[in-house]
């Protein structure tokens, strides 16, 4: 029914019901129609169009408003994560594993230690370890080469056919992943913990290394510390957690000794890999930070800045290990 037909109609209902039509509406002001209708009255279509163009726009309100509601409570996977190209040839002459150049040293030497938390992640000896999925690298002191690690574990297990990785740059007062790895600062880790209008999808940053993704620091916190070792961390823990319990979840965090959130941080993970510098890192500094991570079931050792391994002997690889 067009708009003229409908207001017609409307009117000659008033009518029937003994309703009193104002004169401005009452009174024609447009022709009779050919087949003997009553002309329309102008006002009426006016008023009818007036109340129409309102209800649409309430509508459209409406329909925006459901899809931000929607939006909000959308599952992460729907989400459109931020993509970065990662400087693949950059980060090689480096010392970075690279998906493209599998055959290194530091492939090989990586591709040993990944496995085990591998295992531990993904039950690979049917013994799946709690929150197993949730792997820290952290060490006693700066310097050591724990986001070196970080990066090259997560580069190696992304390497794999049937593992996906999500890279945490945990280390929210010296964030490294910008500087190294080209990311965005925000939003991410922080911008979790502190905006509700922040979804997980919304922070994560895909590259253009199949299987790896990546969650930035975030915005600068005054109390970023105590963030860290707040409820809210250990809530979003969890649903890191239970939501991506199909891939290993690699969280760069700070030293153990250089702060207190790292400590608070290892209580909530499944593993630990606690680097170590060869010549440099002191066994006291080593025991102290251990026995800060003590109730923690799984902590893996690794020996950083080596200049010589067995795994790089026995590939054929001779010489400085490129300062690891």
């Amino acid at each position: 029914m067009s708009l003229i037909e409908d207001a017609a109609r409307r009117l000659e209902e008033l009518r029937r019901a003994g309703a009193q039509v104002p004169d401005a509406v009452a009174q024609p002001t447009a022709p009779a129609r050919p087949n003997g209708d009553r002309p329309v009255p102008e006002a009426l279509i006016d008023a009818l169009e007036s109340r129409r163009a309102e209800s649409g726009l309430r509508d459209i309100a409406r329909r925006d408003a459901d899809t931000r509601r929607d939006r909000k409570l959308m599952p992460s996977g729907r989400v459109t994560a931020r993509e970065v190209e990662l400087n693949l040839a950059k980060l090689r002459t480096l010392g970075f594993v690279t998906p493209d150049v599998p055959s290194s040293q530091i492939a090989d030497e990586f591709r040993v230690i990944k496995r085990p938390v591998i295992r531990n992640a993904m039950g690979g000896d049917g013994a799946k370890v709690r929150n197993g999925n949730l792997v820290m690298v952290t060490s006693a002191l700066p310097g050591e080469g724990k986001t070196f690690t970080s990066i090259n574990l997560a580069m190696s297990v992304a390497m794999e056919y049937d593992s996906r990785v999500l890279l945490v740059d945990g280390d929210v007062a010296h964030p490294s992943l910008p500087a190294l790895l080209g990311v965005p600062h925000s939003p991410g880790l922080l911008d979790l913990l502190t905006r509700e209008e922040v979804d997980i999808g919304e922070a994560l940053v895909r590259t253009n290394v199949e299987r790896l993704t990546l969650l930035p620091a975030g915005s600068r916190q005054r109390r970023s510390t105590e963030l860290l070792a707040s409820e809210q961390m250990a809530s979003l823990l969890r649903e890191f957690a239970s939501r991506y319990s199909d891939r290993i979840i690699i969280f760069d965090s700070p030293p153990l000794l250089a702060t207190t959130e790292a400590r608070v941080l290892a209580t909530h993970m499944g593993q630990i890999v606690m680097v170590v510098a060869a010549d440099a890192t002191s066994h006291h500094a080593l025991n102290q930070a251990l026995a800060t991570i003590e109730n923690c079931d799984i902590v893996l050792m690794l020996l950083n800045k080596a200049s010589r391994t067995d795994v790089g002997t026995y590939y054929g690889y001779y010489g400085d290990a490129g300062g690891h």
